[in-house]
């Protein structure tokens, strides 16, 4: 039988690997998928921009995984959910067909709000 304590530590660590594996897939597919996803979005040029958003994607999601890891708290909470909502909302601008993706991409990132809104009211101020 796993304590409170443990379930929220198997949660946020699990919240670290969805931000950490983000960011080194991102970054391993920059050429590949994650190109592809901009410019299916209409951002397929020029080259130096198209770079730039999939590393600046990358270093938040990267930042975000080593706070929730580092320095657990409502700031890493707020901070996560808050990128979380702009990430959603961006993606959702420029591809809102990726509601109706089979995987759900974006239909994904409902229970990740949820989970974050759940760690970062259980933490008294």
């Amino acid at each position: 039988m796993t304590t409170a304590r443990e379930d929220v530590r198997l949660l946020r660590f699990s919240l670290v690997a969805v931000w950490l594996f983000t960011a080194v897939a991102s970054i391993v597919e920059l050429d590949g998928q994650s190109s592809r996803v901009l410019a299916e979005a209409g951002v397929g040029s020029p080259l130096w921009l198209v770079r730039c958003l999939i590393i600046g994607g990358a270093a938040a999601d990267l930042l975000t995984g080593l706070g929730l890891w580092w320095r657990p708290g409502r700031a890493s909470y707020l901070a996560a959910l808050v990128l979380l909502l702009v990430m959603t909302t961006a993606a959702t601008l420029l591809q809102p067909n990726l509601w109706l993706h089979p995987l759900g991409p974006l239909l994904k990132n409902l229970p990740i709000a949820a989970l974050l809104w759940h760690l970062y009211r259980r933490i008294t101020p």
